[in-house]
C-alpha cells in the first residue's frame, strides 16, 4: 500500500492499471516558489517541496510516492495555462515542434528513499486550428503542464516518440515498479 500524494487523475489510473493498492492525497505545494527556470531542475525542486510537505503531513506509515511533471520547449519551461487565451500560446509553441515532458518522482518509505527524472520527447506535426480551438473549448487542457495532453488532443498529431509513455503521462511506472517489488513486464 502506498499514499500517492497526489491530485492527478493521471498518476491514480496509471497505479489502478498496474493493480497497486494505494490512498490517494493530495498536498500542497507553493509551485510559485521555485526560482529555477530550468526544467529539470523545476521538477526537481517541485518534487523535493512536495515530499517534504507529504511526510510532515502523513509521516512514513505508509511509503509516499509524489511527482511532478513539466513541459519543455525550446529551452522554455511550458507551466499550467491560466486561461483560453494562455493555453492557446503554450500549445502554439507545440505544434508542429518538438516538446520534452520531464517527470521527476520520488518514493520514500522507512530505510528506502528512490528518485528518478526522466525525459519523454514528443515530435508533433502541425495542430489544426478547427481540433485546437475545440481542445481549448472543450477545458480539458485545464491542470496539465503545458496545456498537453499526449493520450488525448496532441495524440494524432504526434510523429515520433523517444521515451516512456508513462513519464509522460507522469509517472515512470517502469522505473519505480521494480522498488515496489512489481514486475511491470507483461
Amino acid at each position: 500500500m502506498f499514499r500517492l500524494c497526489s491530485k492527478s487523475e493521471t498518476r491514480a489510473k496509471i497505479l489502478l492499471n498496474f493493480g497497486i493498492k494505494f490512498i490517494q492525497s493530495g498536498v500542497d505545494f507553493n509551485e510559485e516558489s521555485i526560482k529555477t527556470a530550468v526544467p529539470k531542475s523545476f521538477a526537481y525542486e517541485a518534487v523535493k517541496g512536495k515530499l517534504t510537505a507529504a511526510e510532515e503531513k502523513f509521516g512514513l506509515d505508509i511509503p509516499i510516492l509524489v511527482a511532478d511533471t513539466v513541459v519543455e520547449a525550446g529551452g522554455e519551461i511550458l507551466r499550467k495555462a491560466k486561461s483560453k487565451e494562455n493555453a492557446r500560446e503554450i500549445l502554439l509553441k507545440q505544434s508542429g515542434g518538438k516538446i520534452s515532458i520531464i517527470t521527476a518522482a520520488a518514493l520514500k518509505k522507512k530505510g528506502l528513499l528512490f528518485w528518478d527524472i526522466s525525459a519523454t520527447e514528443y515530435f508533433f506535426s502541425e495542430f489544426e486550428q478547427n481540433d485546437l480551438e475545440e481542445y481549448i473549448k472543450s477545458g480539458l487542457w485545464q491542470g496539465k503542464a503545458g496545456a498537453c495532453m499526449v493520450e488525448g488532443f496532441c495524440k494524432k498529431y504526434i510523429k515520433e516518440v523517444v521515451g516512456l509513455e508513462s513519464t509522460a503521462m507522469g509517472l515512470q511506472i517502469e522505473k519505480i515498479a521494480p522498488w515496489i517489488g512489481l514486475n511491470v513486464l507483461r
